[in-house]
């Protein structure tokens, strides 16, 4: 059994006000790196068009997703835009202790509750859009959502960007590409502390030294 099955993988946490391109973001990296998973959160919240059940989320009743809570089955859950989201615990846990990275798209009241839950796991980073005018004209892009609710959820990009300090990492999304590109920086630089390279590099040192 290799050094790194013995050694717990990084919790990636990406945070981001809504319409900031977390999810296009998290998607790309997790497509090109072999070594990092996605936790497929569950939501009350109805699927959009496009949305794949198991895949996009875990698309659960507010009974269901109140009875998994009493249960103590989420690491975190919240209420966003009016509907619940939750991670759950078990497969977390089962792919950090196995030593596989996870990912997780949470907004910041959930990232604060996984970092006090799992601190010595996690890395956080918080997605920027270039502006507010940028990410209104995002939002009406998608043709998702009435003008009511895009003012809501400027409203509530101005109150999850209060938070950003809370964060480890900022990559701002001005040009996807090159956030993509400062994502990929800021996983490989995790793997590099000296911390995880002592597991990874135990035999090379253990010769170097000798």
């Amino acid at each position: 059994m290799s050094d790194r099955a013995h050694h717990a993988g990084i919790l990636w946490i990406i945070s981001a006000p809504s319409g900031a391109g977390k999810t296009s973001l998290s998607r790309a990296l997790v497509q090109e790196t072999t070594a990092l998973r996605t936790s497929v959160s569950f939501t009350t919240r109805a699927p959009r068009p496009g949305e794949i059940d198991g895949q996009d989320y875990h698309f659960i009743s507010a009974e269901q997703f109140a009875g998994m809570a009493e249960r103590g089955e989420f690491l975190e859950h919240a209420l966003v835009h009016g509907n619940r989201y939750g991670t759950g615990e078990s497969w977390v846990k089962k792919q950090l202790f196995s030593g596989v990275d996870c990912l997780l798209e949470i907004d910041w009241q959930g990232a604060r509750l996984v970092r006090e839950r799992l601190p010595e796991h996690v890395v956080s980073v918080f997605i920027l859009p270039p502006s507010l005018a940028v990410l209104a004209e995002r939002l009406r892009g998608r043709g998702q959502d009435s003008d009511e609710v895009i003012a809501r959820r400027l409203a509530a990009a101005r109150e999850e960007l209060l938070h950003y300090d809370e964060f480890d990492y900022l990559v701002v999304n001005e040009e996807f590409q090159r956030a993509l590109e400062d994502l990929r920086c800021v996983v490989r630089a995790e793997h590099l502390r000296r911390n995880r390279q002592q597991h990874e590099e135990h035999t090379r040192l253990r010769t170097l030294l000798a």
